[in-house]
């Protein structure tokens, strides 16, 4: 399929990655920038603190259905990204597209595409898609 979006987003990268462009650099670069995201969250927690991660051990009821399950459970965020963190985990989220559409070049696989197929699944699977 063709999503001009995607596929420009796509292009760009294949016409702008020169330096790193063996697998080996790519796969490396792509494992590096989800680090660099992972860390810029949590540097909004411990050094900004725009951010706060209230976690514990969640007691399940035995009786809880699979779909009430949802409701119950807490993504343990608490606060909100203030603009300086919002703007350094989106530029890093944003490395990190670059070097998955860069994957995807190397691979041969149409990045829109892969997104439609794995958004067919969910719509398929809804809530067990992921488990």
């Amino acid at each position: 399929m063709k999503d001009l979006l995607c596929d420009g987003f796509q292009d760009a990268v294949e016409n702008s990655l020169v330096r790193h462009k063996s697998i080996l650099d790519v796969l490396t670069k792509f494992q590096e920038s989800n680090a660099r995201v992972n860390r810029s969250v949590v540097k909004a927690v411990t050094s900004c603190g725009c951010l706060s991660v209230k976690a514990g051990k969640k007691e399940v009821p035995p009786d809880i259905t699979f779909s009430e399950l949802k409701t119950f459970m807490e993504s343990h965020v608490e606060g909100a990204l203030c603009e300086h963190c919002r703007e350094i985990i989106q530029a890093e989220m944003g490395q990190h597209l670059y070097y998955l559409a860069a994957l995807c070049n190397l691979l041969g696989l149409n990045l829109y595409d892969t997104i439609i197929t794995e958004h067919k699944k969910l719509e398929a699977l809804g809530i067990f898609h992921c488990q």
